[in-house]
């Protein structure tokens, strides 16, 4: 093994005097983690929806809704409430872009719920604030069943041949009994998707990592095509020693890449890659698993121009597919190719630990590990290939 560690010693510095080298590994994934991370902030950050309601009625299940399911919905989120008089001023502000939705209690709401009968609550929402007016619609959707659970109990009470002296209030009553809006936030739900700029920062990462991986492999082809690996062949090291301390350099390089690439895009860009443990363990593993499939590709490579044509190939569809620029959903009925990929593994591994800790990242881990195992052994077993030309 000490030979290994030579091998491995000397090619790392080589490595880390190749300038193209640090260009994939550091400036590369940093510059397009910062581009995408500028253009593209989280949707979800900073909302704030704007509602104005219009009461026309003044009875009181239009008070319920304003006083009861309005005023909930406010305190439990970034919602701002206005109170116009007529729907035609409703109507103004959200085709001016004043606010997001409008509610409109019409007259005889009251008297209608009531009676039994079908009542309307419009809502308006504005064009360019989808999520604000579907927010809306189910706001005033979760009202209506409250309502139908009122008129529901009228009728089974007329039904039973109980007299209703005031359907009204007991429909009032009714609906007071039923649990209090509220809105929760799924803290682990939400966390499953990564943030835009750790999201870009580690789809960057794992595609770069690749190429990184790729020129240290290309190192042997080189090598192997100037006759330098042949006289290292003829050396008495054991051949899997050599191949060893080649595979160990990329490794280290990897490691090195990713953990600067962290570092820097959480202090710059904001990125919250998750448990440090969970994290290392993810780097690892995925260090592991590219360098091994590098080096796999680069054991049926006849020079080191074919090995670096198919292992650029190989590394670009990886990263189409394993969502490093492109989240899953946006590759429809291809989205299942991405679990074929390293990338996908390391990306869904960063959302679970985010999600449920240091348990989320074990399969990830797991497979990734597996990956790394299979293509390593594979090449191990064609070290002759690898190293002789």
């Amino acid at each position: 093994m000490r030979a290994a560690f030579i091998i491995a010693g000397k090619d790392l510095r080589q490595h880390l005097r190749n300038t193209t080298m640090l260009l994939f590994a550091l400036v590369l994934p940093l510059g397009l983690a910062f581009l995408f991370g500028s253009v593209l902030n989280d949707a979800g950050s900073g909302f704030h929806a704007r509602f104005v309601v219009a009461d026309e009625d003044h009875g009181p299940s239009a008070t319920a809704f304003i006083d009861g399911t309005l005023v909930a919905v406010a305190k439990a989120s970034t919602v701002d409430i206005q109170h116009v008089d007529t729907a035609t001023e409703a109507a103004r502000r959200v085709g001016s872009g004043k606010v997001d939705a409008a509610f409109v209690i019409p007259a005889g709401f009251s008297a209608d719920t009531a009676a039994g009968r079908t009542a309307t609550l419009r809502v308006i929402g504005g064009a360019g604030s989808e999520i604000a007016s579907y927010m809306a619609r189910e706001v005033a959707q979760a009202y209506a069943a409250d309502v139908r659970s009122g008129q529901l109990a009228v009728a089974v009470t007329r039904a039973g041949g109980v007299e209703v002296g005031d359907p009204q209030q007991l429909a009032g009553r009714t609906q007071a009994t039923q649990p209090e809006l509220t809105l929760r936030t799924e803290v682990t739900a939400y966390r499953k998707e990564l943030g835009t700029s750790t999201y870009y920062a580690a789809g960057s990462a794992v595609f770069f990592l690749f190429f990184v991986a790729m020129l240290s492999i290309n190192g042997i082809l080189l090598e192997r095509g100037n006759a330098t690996m042949t006289r290292l062949v003829v050396a008495p090291v054991p051949r899997p020693a050599i191949l060893t301390g080649k595979l160990l350099s990329g490794v280290i390089i990897g490691l090195i890449a990713m953990t600067v690439l962290v570092a820097t895009s959480t202090l710059l860009l904001g990125a919250d890659w998750g448990d440090p443990l969970g994290v290392a363990l993810l780097i690892v593993s995925l260090v592991l698993a590219s360098t091994g499939l590098m080096a796999l590709i680069a054991s049926v490579a006849h020079s080191s121009e074919h090995g670096t044509n198919w292992m650029s190939g190989v590394t670009v569809l990886l990263g189409i597919f394993g969502g490093s620029f492109t989240p899953k959903a946006h590759l429809g009925p291809l989205a299942w190719l991405g679990y074929l990929t390293p990338h996908r593994w390391f990306l869904t591994g960063l959302s679970d630990l985010a999600g449920d800790g240091l348990r989320g990242a074990v399969v990830p881990v797991l497979v990734l590990l597996g990956v790394a195992a299979a293509t390593f052994g594979l090449t191990l077993l064609r070290v002759g290939k690898v190293l002789s030309a």
